[in-house]
């Protein structure tokens, strides 16, 4: 689905906007006090979402919250183990603010949470748990199947044909030779730093592309005359801590017969498999002639 207003229109985005190689930009320092931090930030062309062209994309929003999350009171012998994205509401383009908090704090286990706000309202409510880290490299296992290696899979023009918006736009794909419908088995990375003028980490790099996997490798045709399948929530469970700027998806997309589907993923970086993501998705047709 797409609107009659482009971002440019909106007035949420300046000229300038278009080069700061970043999906958004800060608007003012980001301040603690009694232990919530506040950080207000712009939209940028490269966070545009697909199916308004008016809104965010969730994949760049949960990178931005990743990010705060990171800054919020750090505690280098915890590490992020879960990431909870609930969407409210419209993710809005323009000015944003996002407020974090810890909400149990332990010396083992900690949750934090963020909220974002656009337009004056809640829209998205992120959770994360932060579990102390240990020495358990002797025992350490993995199971998840290997994802065919970038360097063997071949340039993705599909992914910025099917979708449009300043996101998709902004990533890099390859596909490996078994990605199908409902199968996906691919790679992304985005030269896009996450906030202007500031270092992305991988960690934040990676958690701001896996929303993607909702569209590597849909089952139903996007548009006019198809179908919309936007998300409303994303899971992610970390069992490793990600490296580089590449991730890999392992997708399998399932449809039930009321109109709910869900996209789970095995997720990859460079080194093999790192975790899962799961989105629940809300299925509804869009009529022919839509615009």
């Amino acid at each position: 689905m797409t609107s009659s207003t482009t971002a440019g229109e909106a007035g949420h985005l300046s000229e300038a906007g278009h080069d700061v190689g970043a999906n958004f930009q800060r608007t003012a320092p980001a301040r603690a006090e009694a232990g919530v931090r506040t950080a207000e930030f712009d939209s940028v062309v490269h966070a545009q979402g697909v199916w308004r062209d008016d809104e965010l994309h969730m994949a760049p929003v949960s990178g931005l919250m990743t990010a705060e999350i990171l800054a919020h009171e750090p505690r280098p012998e915890l590490r992020l183990a879960r990431l909870s994205f609930e969407i409210l509401g419209t993710l809005h383009f323009g000015p944003l603010t996002v407020t974090t908090r810890t909400v149990r704090p332990g010396r083992t286990i900690e949750l934090v949470e963020s909220t974002l706000a656009a337009r004056g309202r809640d829209v998205l409510i992120a959770r994360a748990w932060r579990l102390l880290t240990a020495d358990t490299s002797d025992v350490a296992v993995t199971h998840d199947a290997d994802l065919t290696p970038r360097e063997e899979c071949e340039p993705y023009p599909v992914m910025g044909e099917r979708w449009p918006g300043g996101y998709i736009r902004s990533l890099q794909m390859r596909v490996a030779g078994d990605h199908s419908a409902g199968h996906g088995r691919c790679w992304s990375t985005t030269a896009v730093d996450m906030i202007a003028g500031e270092e992305t980490v991988d960690l934040v790099r990676l958690m701001g592309m896996v929303d993607t996997a909702n569209g590597v490798a849909a089952v139903l045709p996007n548009g006019p005359g198809g179908f919309a399948f936007p998300n409303v929530d994303l899971q992610v469970h970390l069992y490793r801590e990600p490296v580089g700027p590449w991730l890999g998806y392992a997708t399998t997309s399932n449809l039930g017969e009321d109109g709910i589907g869900v996209t789970s993923a095995v997720l990859h970086d460079e080194r093999g498999a790192f975790g899962r993501s799961e989105q629940i998705q809300t299925v509804r047709r869009i009529p022919s002639g839509h615009d």
